[in-house]
């Protein structure tokens, strides 16, 4: 097998670049999901509820992130290491640091509410929960239960063959196929290995860093939003409804935690066991 993408993003639920090489540190890749968006309230906004979310990017360079808004505009935010604590009600996390105030309004005139920019400052404070595989010790970035999300190709091509399936049996014509972005996974891999061979993977290896399987990932809404449109359809979650549903939930890529650190290459020869 080998490693076919990379992907971070450095602001929870806005996009992110796909990059050619990375390092994986404790808590996930560098400058993964580091930065989120907040109410006035301390709760944060994600692409859920607002998804123009999908069609900002943000983009890391050295110290900092950049903007890239709908409107085409560009705004270059540096780490506040030195930012004012606020309350946030992510899961074990009790703050997280502001930007500046001219992040917050750009975000505010983006989204047409007011928003405040946060980052966070030592992922050691937020540790990943024991009911998703987590044990004492794993740190965990702003993502919503690990540090790392691996999909693969073979599955995916699958369930592009299921959701085509359905369509004929339905009289339909088969919609286009669902592109892996829908799934926003950090790394992708493909090799000659059969369709959701990662449910049953314990350990994985990308190059030289190490990873043990931490739990399927159980897939939500934000999978039916198209990031170029932002309209929604029934696709994917119809059809991994149907082949994909168990505790009632449907199923599609697995969550790593890293055993050490090290830079990954797209063409990384990965093997799992």
């Amino acid at each position: 097998m080998r490693l076919a993408a990379v992907h971070v993003y450095p602001v929870k639920s806005l996009g992110g670049p796909g990059v050619g090489r990375t390092t994986v540190e404790p808590w996930g890749l560098r400058h993964d999901r580091r930065w989120l968006v907040l109410h006035p309230d301390g709760s944060y906004l994600t692409a859920r509820t607002e998804r123009r979310m999908l069609g900002v990017t943000a983009e890391p360079v050295a110290g900092a992130i950049t903007l890239i808004g709908l409107d085409g505009s560009t705004l270059t935010v540096p780490e506040p290491v030195d930012g004012p604590p606020v309350a946030t009600a992510v899961s074990r996390l009790d703050s997280v640091r502001l930007a500046g105030d001219e992040a917050h309004e750009w975000l505010s005139a983006q989204f047409q509410r007011p928003l405040r920019l946060a980052w966070l400052d030592n992922p050691r404070r937020r540790p990943v929960s024991a009911e998703h595989g987590g044990r004492p010790g794993d740190p965990l970035n702003l993502s919503d239960a690990g540090p790392l999300l691996a999909t693969t190709l073979p599955s995916l091509r699958r369930l592009n063959e299921w959701i085509s399936e359905g369509a004929a049996e339905r009289g339909e014509q088969p919609p286009p196929p669902v592109p892996m972005a829908r799934f926003r996974p950090n790394v992708v891999i493909d090799g000659p290995i059969g369709p959701f061979a990662e449910d049953g993977w314990s350990s994985v290896r990308i190059g030289e860093v190490d990873f043990r399987f931490a739990e399927r990932c159980d897939r939500c809404q934000l999978t039916l939003i198209d990031p170029s449109t932002f309209t929604t359809g029934k696709e994917p979650i119809r059809t991994l409804a149907r082949h994909r549903r168990e505790h009632r939930r449907t199923w599609f890529g697995v969550r790593l935690i890293p055993m050490n650190t090290g830079e990954i290459h797209v063409g990384d020869r990965v093997s799992a066991g």
